[in-house]
């Protein structure tokens, strides 16, 4: 979340003269991130998030606010859209897209321990069974499709042996992604980021998950596979850390438990999680965008999650 388009009060202003939220105490941009503008509105009734959507159309976001509202009904601690006196949540604000949503309560977590991810874990099984009859279908915008379509731009800009990675891995998950067995995997509305820096927690609770624009409809064992891969690894290396693996893993299965073939792919689809995030993050590198406040991430970090996952596939026949 960073601010491409600057906004000032007396937009805003102008903004929530359509909402029944009070009147504007307090604007504040939000430098993290690198997809929307976002800032913290507060309003003489409550606390929200303004998102003017910098990347997404108009006719692709009311999947988002939908599911987030679906999501919020079923009890899911989500930002739920909020409704102008016409009913509408989808608005415009200086040319853009843009939406008004509940602020979450509390703090990130960035050094998570087993008890976060525990909840993390009975979160993400909540949503997948929440999310069963939701009848809006979106693809996973940042799927196998867009890392295919986005790395010819991003192969003549890396070192060769990053260019094999890319190639192979991208070879790899076409041939899985392709199979019959793949095809059958549970699926529905996923997350796609669920990061450690979008969950919210409150005296150690976990009080919400937000930033939901990445959603999509994929496997649901992808979603798990995005979680695994930030939510439970040693940065230094990439390697998971056991007991906070285990911790989310066996608090996702206690709501719901992996299918026998669930369990099978799951070391392909940590890769297909760790090869997103590298894909994005070269991306976001070598193809920027200008911003007012804007940290790009550092894609060697999934470049080295990407390789130890694949050396964790090829270990496995060996510890088995």
């Amino acid at each position: 979340m960073a601010v491409f388009t600057p906004v000032d009060t007396v937009e805003v202003e102008d903004f929530l003269r359509a909402f029944d939220l009070g009147t504007l105490t307090e604007l504040q941009g939000i430098g993290s991130g690198i997809e929307n503008t976002n800032y913290f509105v507060t309003t003489t009734r409550g606390a929200y998030v303004l998102t003017l959507f910098e990347r997404l159309r108009a006719d692709q976001l009311p999947f988002y606010l939908a599911l987030m509202h679906h999501l919020a009904a079923h009890g899911i601690a989500v930002p739920d859209p909020m409704p102008a006196r016409d009913g509408r949540v989808l608005h415009q604000l200086k040319g853009k897209p843009a939406a008004l949503v509940t602020r979450l309560r509390g703090h990130s977590v960035l050094q998570p321990q087993p008890q976060h991810c525990a909840q993390i874990g009975r979160c993400l099984a909540s949503m997948h069974l929440a999310s069963r009859d939701f009848q809006a279908s979106q693809p996973n915008l940042r799927g196998l499709d867009w890392q295919r379509a986005t790395a010819p731009a991003l192969l003549p800009r890396l070192e060769p042996a990053q260019r094999r990675l890319l190639e192979s891995e991208l070879s790899h998950q076409s041939v899985i992604a392709a199979s019959p067995e793949y095809a059958t995997l549970p699926r529905g509305a996923v997350h796609a980021d669920l990061f450690r820096d979008n969950a919210l927690f409150d005296d150690d609770r976990l009080s919400g998950v937000f930033d939901w624009y990445f959603a999509g409809v994929d496997t649901w064992l992808f979603d798990l596979a995005v979680a695994l891969n930030d939510w439970c690894i040693e940065a230094a290396s990439g390697a998971f850390d056991a007991a906070r693996r285990a911790a989310l893993l066996d608090a996702y299965q206690t709501v719901r438990p992996l299918q026998p073939l669930e369990r099978e792919l799951l070391p392909d689809a940590l890769r297909a999680a760790a090869l997103r995030f590298w894909v994005s993050r070269l991306a976001d590198l070598h193809l920027p965008r200008d911003a007012h406040l804007l940290q790009p991430h550092d894609p060697t970090h999934f470049e080295r999650v990407l390789r130890q996952r694949q050396l964790e596939t090829r270990l496995r026949p060996l510890l088995n």
